[in-house]
C-alpha cells in the first residue's frame, strides 16, 4: 500500500512526464526492483494506484433512493476533485494522454468504467420510474460530470461539493414532490 500511495502522491506533484519508477521507489522509501517484482511499468503501476484508491473513496449507495445515489456520487466526484491528491492525478494523466497512446487508452477506459456507476443508478432511477422516463442515462451522467470536471480543469473556481444537489436537480429535473401537478400546483408531501 505504500507503493500505491507513493505512487498517487508522485503522480500528482510531478506530471506524467516527470513520473518514474525511481521517483515513486525514493518516495516509497524502497528498492525499484520491489516495485518491478509487481509492476512491469509505470502504465500498470498508475492503473493499480487509481483503482486501489478509487475503491476506497467511492461512498455507500445501498439503502438510497437512485436520486440520492446520483446526488452522492456527483458530491463525491465534484469533493475529490476539489482539492485532493488524486485531483492532481487527473490532470497529469490528461497531460500524459496527449503524448501516450497506452496512456490515453487507460485513461478513456478508466473514465468509462467510472462513469458507468452512474449512468447504471440513472438507468435504475428511469427504470423504476423514479426519474423522468425518457432520460439519457448517458447524457445526463455527461451533464452531471461536465460541470465538475470543467470547473476543476478550465476555471480558477472548482465545483463546490454542496451544489451537488442543485445540479442534480436541472440535469434530472426536480424530485416528484417538487414537481407541479396537473393543476399546475407543486404537489406536496
Amino acid at each position: 500500500m505504500v507503493i500505491l500511495h507513493a505512487t498517487v502522491e508522485q503522480l500528482a506533484e510531478a506530471g506524467y512526464g516527470a513520473f518514474t519508477i525511481e521517483s515513486v521507489a525514493a518516495r516509497a522509501g524502497v528498492a525499484k526492483s520491489t516495485i518491478y517484482r509487481h509492476w512491469p511499468d509505470r502504465i500498470k503501476l498508475i492503473i493499480d494506484a487509481l483503482s486501489s484508491f478509487h475503491e476506497q473513496m467511492v461512498p455507500g449507495l445501498h439503502d438510497a433512493t437512485a436520486r440520492e445515489q446520483v446526488q452522492r456520487l456527483v458530491r463525491h466526484v465534484a469533493r475529490v476533485l476539489l482539492d485532493s491528491t488524486f485531483a492532481g492525478c487527473i490532470s497529469a494523466l490528461i497531460e500524459g494522454a496527449q503524448r501516450d497512446p497506452r496512456l490515453r487508452e487507460f485513461l478513456h477506459h478508466y473514465s468509462a468504467h467510472r462513469r458507468q456507476e452512474l449512468v447504471d443508478v440513472i438507468a435504475g432511477g428511469v427504470r423504476t420510474g423514479e426519474l423522468p422516463a425518457g432520460l439519457d442515462p448517458e447524457l445526463a451522467a455527461a451533464s452531471l460530470l461536465g460541470p465538475i470536471f470543467y470547473r476543476r480543469l478550465m476555471s480558477a473556481e472548482p465545483f463546490d461539493p454542496d451544489r451537488a444537489d442543485d445540479l442534480a436537480a436541472i440535469v434530472l429535473g426536480p424530485p416528484p414532490s417538487q414537481r407541479p401537478s396537473r393543476s399546475g400546483r407543486r404537489r406536496r408531501t
